[in-house]
């Protein structure tokens, strides 16, 4: 190995700067999560600012998961520049399923991958449930609130119906049970690294898509991706986005209104992909788009909201009732004043090390800028206080997608870095949600 890969830091003193930064904040998050619970004021989450618990553990996921980190960092830098194009987003996607099934192995089978979407507060419970999906779409609304006659359980309750909808649909077609459905989240989840190649490159950048892509494929965040519906979001996310830049790119209006159907379906996924809007605005800003073209989007989403809002479901009415029903729940008890800061240290965990110095150049990334807006917005919102790592999955997995921005020579040393850190959480920490 080179003598290059054995340095200890990364050679910018902004970089440097940047990182220390970085573990800075997630030094303090932590330090003060647990003097606020010694002091009779917990912030309710003993990770802090993780969601989970510490227990150092290992399992049968965990040499699987050193030897995919060693072999990317190892070849994938050179292959991903050699490779044809449609290998190269084959193999980013198969990389990406594999590096996050071994991560969620680490759990084990049952505890992270099998048993992970089966509590009793997950979409998987009320599945058996839905017998009638226009019936239950008319009385969605009214099921929101804690304390009324049979509330939704807090996942389902929490997002629009598209979310229940996903696992009913695979259940339909025979592939129940948890095992399925975190198979479904996690090869989903995984399929955002070859939409975020695809969107870099229609933006005109191929040399930038192929040095990002084994940054993707240790992307810290596959922790959570495996096996979480969230992982679903950030693939639909992801694949939304792309079918709106290739529209946008080639041009083509059956393209650009497929994207704006999809980014109007994730809002049916989840609340907060609402902002998906930052993103969608960034890429039109690049791509100089005639307005024109943005009607064929405009009429896609607005044919999704059409139809959900017909058949029993407003949008804008479920999400003032979640907001009542999040502060229902734990969220009234856990302090925006720590929250609204350690949540950020939280999204660092989940972006990787390689944000922080990514960020620094976020001005020659508008997308790059646009998704941290997305996630900063979402922050002050007050709608999102712990569990972020996963919740802000769709917009962390875009922060490497401008792995170019770092100098070429610190590059090999910031994808060692970044597997480092999902390798630490996920034996560190038993992550819940």
């Amino acid at each position: 190995m080179s003598p290059r890969l054995l340095k200890l830091w990364p050679s910018s003193r902004a970089d440097r700067w940047a990182l220390a930064a970085v573990a800075g904040l997630v030094a303090l998050a932590a330090a003060t999560g647990a003097v606020l619970g010694l002091a009779g004021r917990p912030v309710h989450a003993s990770a802090a600012p993780l969601f989970g618990h510490v227990l150092p553990h290992a399992g049968p996921g965990t040499p699987a998961a050193i030897a995919v980190a060693l072999a990317v960092i190892r070849w994938g830098p050179r292959l991903a520049e050699r490779v044809p194009w449609r290998t190269l987003l084959a193999a980013t996607w198969a990389a990406a399923t594999a590096w996050t099934f071994a991560l969620a192995l680490v759990d084990g089978w049952g505890r992270g991958v099998a048993g992970r979407l089966t509590t009793p507060y997950e979409y998987l419970a009320e599945v058996p449930g839905v017998t009638d999906v226009p019936a239950m779409l008319r009385g969605f609304e009214g099921r929101i609130l804690d304390g009324g006659p049979d509330p939704w359980t807090t996942h389902v309750a929490g997002h629009p119906p598209g979310a229940l909808l996903a696992f009913v649909g695979l259940d339909r077609i025979g592939l129940g049970g948890g095992a399925w459905a975190a198979v479904f989240c996690i090869v989903a989840g995984a399929f955002a690294t070859a939409a975020i190649l695809v969107t870099v490159r229609a933006l005109g950048d191929e040399r930038a898509a192929r040095t990002a892509a084994p940054f993707l494929v240790l992307f810290p965040g596959a922790v959570w991706v495996g096996a979480s519906a969230d992982g679903l979001f950030a693939g639909a996310a992801a694949g939304a986005i792309a079918l709106l830049t290739v529209g946008l790119s080639r041009p083509s209006p059956w393209a650009v209104a497929t994207g704006g159907v999809g980014l109007a379906a994730c809002a049916y996924l989840s609340y907060g992909l609402v902002l998906l809007a930052l993103p969608a605005l960034a890429v039109v800003a690049v791509r100089r788009t005639r307005w024109r073209l943005l009607i064929w989007a405009v009429l896609g989403a607005a044919a999704v909201v059409a139809a959900m809002t017909l058949l029993g479901f407003a949008w804008w009415h479920g999400y003032s009732l979640v907001r009542l029903r999040y502060y229902q729940g734990l969220a009234s008890d856990r302090p925006y004043a720590y929250w609204v800061w350690a949540n950020l240290a939280a999204f660092a965990l989940c972006a990787g090390p390689a944000a922080a110095p990514i960020l620094r150049r976020a001005a020659r990334a508008p997308l790059v800028a646009a998704w941290a807006a997305a996630a900063l917005l979402a922050d002050l919102s007050g709608m999102s206080k712990a569990e972020v790592e996963r919740i802000w999955l769709p917009f962390a997995v875009w922060l490497p997608a401008a792995a170019a921005l770092l100098p070429r020579h610190d590059r090999r040393w910031w994808l060692a870095a970044q597997a480092v850190t999902a390798l630490l959480v996920n034996h560190l920490v038993l992550t819940a949600w």
